[in-house]
């Protein structure tokens, strides 16, 4: 049985979120507008963003007025430009939640990988992770 994640979150403006997200991830728009995006990489569907004000077929999606957004939920993205992912945040001006660091912090077990914890332009926390197995002295990124 195959099964492939979906998230979808509410924003208060899908098309500058689509903007932070492709430019920090890489992805790329597989939809567009001012009420609804599909983010894909390497044609997989990665994250929806969806206007807190549309309500389409199903109702709204979430309040805007009850912050924080997705409190208790974390964005996780595996990325193998880790590195580049870094670079483009620092120059984006991303809150930095939890700087770059290992993943146990010392010794062996856990997936043994670098993070970086931020938040996105709705205050949604987002981290950005190595593929497993990458914090050793061997690893490099990819170019």
């Amino acid at each position: 049985m195959a099964m492939r994640p979906q998230p979808l979150i509410a924003v208060t403006d899908v098309e500058a979120s689509s903007r932070w997200y492709q430019r920090l991830l890489g992805c790329r728009s597989d939809h567009g507008g001012q009420e609804y995006e599909r983010l894909v990489s390497n044609g997989s569907l990665v994250l929806q963003l969806h206007s807190f004000e549309v309500e389409h077929h199903h109702g709204l999606i979430g309040n805007r007025d009850d912050k924080p957004y997705g409190n208790g939920v974390l964005l996780w993205f595996e990325v193998d430009d880790f590195d580049g992912v870094i670079q483009r945040s620092a120059e984006m001006g991303v809150e930095v939640v939890m700087p770059r660091h290992r993943n146990p912090p010392e010794g062996d077990g856990g997936p043994n990988h670098w993070e970086c914890w931020m938040r996105d332009p709705d205050g949604y926390l987002v981290v950005v992770a190595s593929p497993d197995g990458s914090a050793s002295e061997t690893w490099r990124p990819s170019q």
